[in-house]
Parts: C-alpha cells; structure tokens; sequence
C-alpha cells in the first residue's frame, strides 16, 4: 500500500483494481406470486475499480454475461435468456459505469448508469466497504465491497408476466440486487 489513499475511510492505492470472481457474487431476488422470493445469480461477470486520489476521483465499471444467468432451475433460466426477458442474441450483456461516488454515512453511494436489454437507465447503489486483507493464496491485497440497489424491470424492458387474477401477477416488477465483490490491488 502506498502513503496515497483513496480517503481515511477506503485505504486504498489509487490504480485499478479488478474483480476477484472467485470470491465475488452479483445476486437478484425478485417476489413470486407474492409469496416468495425467488432468487439467482450471473456466474460470469467483470468489474474494475478505479482508485482515483480520492473518493469522488474514482469509477466503477462492470460487464455481466446475460447468458450466466442461474436460478437453479436450468427450464426458469433458458426463459429468461428469452425474449421474453434478457433477448440475450441481441443483448448478451448487462453493463454498469459510474458517474459518481460520494461518501454517505457509513457508507458509499455509487450512481451510475445501468444497461440492460439495450436500455439505460440510471441507478444508486448503496455500498459498505468491508475492509483490506492479504490473501494467503497468493499475497495479493483484497478489498471487499457489499452493494444493493432495487430496479423495476419494467423500466429495461422486462415486462413478461402472467395475471393471477384481477390485480396480481405472477412475478413482481421490483428486483432487488445485492452485489459481494472482491478487488484485487494493481501490481
């Protein structure tokens, strides 16, 4: 680590840090017939941050494999790889920039813009930094980050749904994401 932090709250050397996908998870949950969630993930994603000299100097970008998507049940995930959801021929990937990081609280608000199904559109990502370790794998520094946002899908396009009835459907428009994330330090 080097005298030149990004703050006193997020010690970290200023260059680009990639993700870790070992270590790493970006998950969504989304209500089923308004009784349970139904959770997945993407199992194939890249991510950089770049450490500027301070907080508001540094970016985050992200790319995840539309065709990734998991939910544990392999009929459920070709649907969504559908047109009826992903349009994954025509849109392969989901794509995050940030335009900003701030402090806030105890914490970090990361906007940026998010694409899916071609749309962008922008977001905040609440973010908790989860501190600084050496891994003994290799000796390389990690730098863990925890992050969540809540989308309506229909804003990207996403509108496939089944009526229940009057006024319910069978999959809420609400998704939530919660990222786990490990940075690894430039060398």
């Amino acid at each position: 680590m080097t005298a030149n932090l990004v703050d006193a709250r997020l010690p970290l050397s200023p260059g680009t840090w990639n993700v870790d996908p070992n270590h790493s998870s970006v998950n969504f949950k989304v209500r089923h017939i308004g009784l349970t969630n139904v959770r997945g993930r993407f199992n194939k994603f890249t991510a950089s941050f770049n450490a500027g000299t301070s907080v508001e100097g540094s970016s985050v970008q992200a790319v995840i494999e539309m065709s990734s998507v998991d939910t544990n049940q392999p009929d459920r995930d070709a649907h969504l790889r559908s047109t009826d959801f992903f349009s994954i021929e025509q849109h392969p990937q989901m794509l995050f920039s940030s335009r900003s990081i701030a402090p806030d609280g105890d914490g970090y608000v990361v906007d940026g813009d998010l694409t899916i199904n071609g749309i962008a559109k922008p977001v905040s990502l609440a973010v908790e930094f989860d501190g600084v370790q050496v891994f003994p794998g290799d000796g390389s520094t990690h730098a863990g980050f925890s992050a969540s946002t809540e989308i309506n899908r229909d804003d990207f396009g996403v509108d496939f749904n089944m009526p229940l009835g009057v006024d319910r459907l069978a999959l809420g428009k609400k998704i939530a994401i919660e990222i786990d994330i490990q940075f690894v330090a430039p060398k």
